[in-house]
């Protein structure tokens, strides 16, 4: 009998996930209504000097996911990242590409997802293109 229950419980899980895949609450659609092609600057200042300086930058693109993310340092850039997405409604972020502080790409990550909705794999790669390493997400639901 706990086993039927466990399976029955597990795949009501499952649907729940892919459901949420396609299904975007109506508070996260809002945010993402607000956020459409912003652009967020974070500044810092000196309480001595007085002095003001970037601290971040988030850009948003149309949908109102973050596209681009940059931090900044009193020298300048310290990093930045850019988001590529799926087209889909639940826009899950398939490739990230992290910038060092001179501007050019030290790590790209890609993403696979399973069919409810989180991640599988991640695979990381150098900025030649070299595949570097594979990171594979498992999920173990406890009672």
């Amino acid at each position: 009998m706990k086993r039927s229950y466990l399976a029955i419980t597990l795949l009501c899980l499952a649907a729940c996930m892919a459901a949420q895949d396609v299904y975007v609450s109506p508070e996260t659609l809002a945010k993402r209504e607000r956020r459409k092609n912003l652009t967020v600057k974070e500044w810092n200042t000196n309480d001595k000097t007085h002095t003001r300086w970037l601290d971040r930058i988030k850009v948003y693109d149309e949908q109102g996911r973050v596209i681009e993310e940059t931090e900044y340092a009193t020298y300048g850039q310290k990093w930045r990242v850019t988001y590529e997405y799926t087209d889909s409604i639940g826009g899950k972020v398939l490739k990230e590409v992290e910038y060092n502080d001179k501007n050019k790409p030290y790590r790209i990550r890609k993403y696979e997802y399973n069919t409810n909705g989180t991640k599988a794999k991640q695979y990381n790669y150098l900025p030649n293109g070299k595949l570097e390493s594979v990171k594979v997400f498992e999920y173990i639901f406890q009672k």
